[in-house]
């Protein structure tokens, strides 16, 4: 049985493009949850994760004596591996523009990422407020996902980027999570698309357990002083 090692699915991002991929696609995994605690060599998350990753980072995907870490290298491992599941679109030209988006994704929308960190739990409009206000990077990333994302779903139909879910969906979904808690300014369309990821059945199941969790990490969340 394949096993994937995870971060706190209320902040996680990257775990929860892995765990978000398999469940949705019906790959068969354990999921082995490692609370964030702090990431210097001291913490117990990071000597737990190098214990089977030299990175020390979530995610984890072990398959045998295999590990695989970095989301990106677990989602083409695990298209290779499954062919039958269609991870990617069929079509070659599709193929490739749903891998060039995919590692867009992974490098880049820093401004993003960076000022709207994951929180599932929390509805944080005034902070999305001033952050709109005040951060242009923030403003251009939402700017090309709204420009990408409608072009995608124009073209092949939607519901999903690329008709049928992809990695890329899954790779966008923990975005689609940040404009929905930061109540980030969208067209109608991409407010939709945005809804529509929200209610797959993996991305619920992820949310259902971050609701779940009883837990609050201040260093994840500077600017409230408690878990509403």
């Amino acid at each position: 049985m394949l096993q994937l090692y995870i971060g706190n699915k209320n902040y996680s991002s990257w775990s929860m493009r892995a765990w978000v991929l398999m469940r949705q696609a019906g790959i068969a995994f354990d999921e082995l949850p490692v609370r964030f605690d702090g990431f210097d060599a001291g913490s117990q998350f990071k000597r737990r994760l190098q214990a089977v990753s030299p990175a020390g980072k979530v995610p984890v995907l072990v398959d045998g004596d295999l590990a695989i870490w970095d989301s990106l290298a677990i989602a083409e491992y695990l298209a290779e591996q499954f062919p039958d599941k269609r991870l990617w679109p069929e079509d070659r030209a599709a193929r490739a523009r749903a891998r060039s988006i995919t590692a867009e994704m992974h490098s880049g929308f820093t401004a993003l990422r960076s000022h709207c960190g994951m929180n599932i739990e929390a509805r944080l409009p005034e902070v999305g407020a001033i952050l709109w206000r005040d951060q242009a990077g923030v403003r251009a990333d939402v700017e090309r996902l709204v420009d990408m994302w409608g072009e995608l779903l124009a073209q092949h139909g939607g519901p999903m980027l690329f008709g049928e879910f992809t990695i890329a969906d899954a790779f966008y979904a923990p975005v689609c999570m940040r404009l929905a808690t930061y109540a980030l300014p969208l067209p109608a369309h991409i407010a939709d698309y945005v809804a529509r990821v929200q209610q797959l059945p993996g991305v619920k199941a992820w949310v259902d357990g971050a609701l779940a969790e009883a837990d609050f990490l201040a260093f994840e969340e500077p600017y409230r002083a408690r878990r509403a």
